[in-house]
């Protein structure tokens, strides 16, 4: 009976300890937990080790300074220097030329700055799709091994219906959602659970055995078993969120820390509620503490904590009135 419970409270919504907190909590929440952990040392460290990246990521450098400035947070003139310095140089003519180039060829290469134009125009359109597509047939038929990853996700894109219903969400929501994933799983910027949570889900929810018939968008759309893929649906349904609130290079930053539906969900949440700070305060707290701070117990832990003191106050009570008679009757027989 206690594990039955146990089930029940986990699956129903309305008994969960933890509730998402709205836009002003969040942001209350995560300022107070800035005004501890955002100091000019902490800001300092994290920059000296973003400048070591390779290629460097100044999308987390130029979070970590805007935190800096809205802070009023001073950092070291030869910091400063420095950054200015490899800046000019990774941005340089023939600096971007050559990124761009490699990043074209190999999306792993791609850096989250400008050089993201030279794969995202592609990639989030129905162009690229057909691509994906085009290349998983040519493998098939050459007898090259298909990438299945890539190839579900660009038939979700292409169909852009294939999980609107488990998700929730509309034609725009989807396709936006799997483009992006697809570019950040070519950029290798996904985390190993995320990998696996996609490999797991695509591999029973698409119909691979009847892929080969496959003529038309109507029948890529009806591979996908929708049950089946709603979880992957709902990790695309908070990028696509995340996207719509942030620019392409932050989204894609912050998929790194996405393992499930639910940090999805709550990364889009906050995105939705700091805007341009999401990255900065990320990188400052960490993900742990970050997620921490976009959600709240519910009425039903407080009230689940309140009759658990309650109990314990009763056993309390009970153990002290025995104790209390035990050692009245020792004092009888001693007298």
């Amino acid at each position: 009976m206690t594990l039955l419970t146990g089930m029940q409270i986990a699956r129903d919504p309305a008994l969960r300890p933890f509730v998402d907190r709205g836009a002003a909590g969040i942001e209350a929440a995560t300022e107070r937990l800035m005004a501890t952990h955002a100091t000019p040392e902490a800001l300092t460290e994290k920059l000296r080790l973003a400048l070591h990246d390779d290629p460097r990521n100044w999308v987390v450098i130029d979070a970590l300074l805007e935190v800096a400035e809205e802070r009023a947070l001073p950092l070291p003139v030869q910091l400063t220097d420095r950054i200015a310095a490899l800046r000019a140089e990774d941005t340089s003519l023939l600096a971007m030329a050559d990124s761009c180039a490699r990043c074209a060829i190999d999306p792993a290469q791609c850096a989250l700055s400008a050089e993201l134009l030279c794969q995202a125009p592609m990639v989030l359109t129905s162009a690229g799709d057909v691509m994906g597509i085009g290349r998983a047939g040519w493998n098939y038929m050459t007898g090259v091994e298909v990438d299945q990853l890539d190839l579900a996700l660009s038939a979700v894109g292409l169909t852009a219906t294939a999980a609107v219903v488990a998700s929730g969400g509309t034609t725009m929501t989807l396709k936006l959602g799997a483009g992006m994933t697809r570019i950040a799983r070519r950029m290798r910027l996904l985390s190993p659970r995320l990998v696996g949570l996609m490999d797991d889900t695509l591999r029973r929810g698409v119909d691979w055995a009847a892929l080969p018939a496959a003529r038309s968008t109507d029948d890529l759309s009806r591979l996908v078993r929708q049950a089946e893929v709603r979880p992957l649906a709902e990790v695309m349904q908070g990028v696509q969120r995340m996207g719509t609130a942030l620019p392409p290079g932050q989204t894609l930053h912050l998929l790194r820390y996405v393992d499930d539906a639910t940090d999805a969900r709550r990364l889009a949440n906050a995105a939705e509620a700091l805007g341009p700070r999401t990255v900065g305060w990320m990188e400052v707290l960490g993900k742990a503490r970050f997620l921490r701070a976009t959600i709240r117990g519910s009425e039903v832990m407080w009230q689940l904590a309140a009759s658990l003191a309650g109990l314990l106050l009763s056993l309390a009570s009970v153990l002290a009135g025995m104790v209390q008679s035990v050692s009245l009757r020792l004092l009888r027989r001693l007298a």
